[in-house]
């Protein structure tokens, strides 16, 4: 134990070290030590990151956040986040009508949709598409963009992958026929109301 001005200093006998006054438990005394510098300098880079950060993404605004350059590159890809419109091309808002293209999309809806929709679109996992009412939209171009983008929310995949933009429109097509008509059981009506 030594004094040093006026105050009894404690310090341990194998290293020398200054130990702290109450800062005891168990028999385990605390040390005053200093903090290693490597840790010192990494909490201040850490700081400093910080403030440039923050300068860098909410004052001056010079660098996008990650959600905008993810909105920026699914845009330039052609598909977007769920729950917005995707780009429809101009071809895609025609609505097939010969028998060839709605027969294939009859083909790929009973390979691809029965499961969750059932064989006449009365709905099961997903929605009725026989009734007036839609979750996603009602027009043609709504129909595409929902095969397109997918609604992972509700548990639809996105069949941009899987279909060429022939498929999809096609199987579009044979959507759009099934409205209108009365399958047995339909689930009841989900969304909004088409006009």
């Amino acid at each position: 134990m030594e004094i040093n001005n006026q105050k009894t200093v404690e310090k341990d006998e194998l290293t020398g070290d200054i130990l702290l006054s109450g800062h005891e438990s168990d028999n385990i005394r605390e040390l005053d030590n200093n903090l290693p510098k490597w840790w010192v300098w990494l909490f201040v880079i850490t700081i400093i990151y910080a403030v440039v950060y923050l300068f860098v993404f909410d004052v001056i605004k010079i660098a996008p956040y990650q959600q905008d350059e993810w909105k920026k590159e699914m845009a330039a890809a052609g598909t977007v986040a769920p729950g917005q419109n995707a780009p429809v091309d101009a071809a895609s808002l025609v609505v097939l009508t010969d028998k060839p293209s709605l027969d294939e999309g009859k083909e790929i809806w009973l390979k691809q949709c029965k499961v969750c929709h059932l064989e006449g679109g009365q709905g099961l996992v997903g929605p009725n598409l026989t009734d007036n009412f839609s979750i996603h939209g009602c027009t043609y171009g709504d129909v595409v963009n929902i095969i397109i983008v997918g609604a992972p929310e509700k548990g639809m995949i996105s069949w941009k992958a899987q279909l060429s933009d022939t498929q999809i429109r096609q199987v579009a097509s044979y959507v759009m026929t099934l409205k209108g008509t009365n399958p047995p059981n339909p689930k009841a009506p989900q969304g909004d109301p088409c006009k």
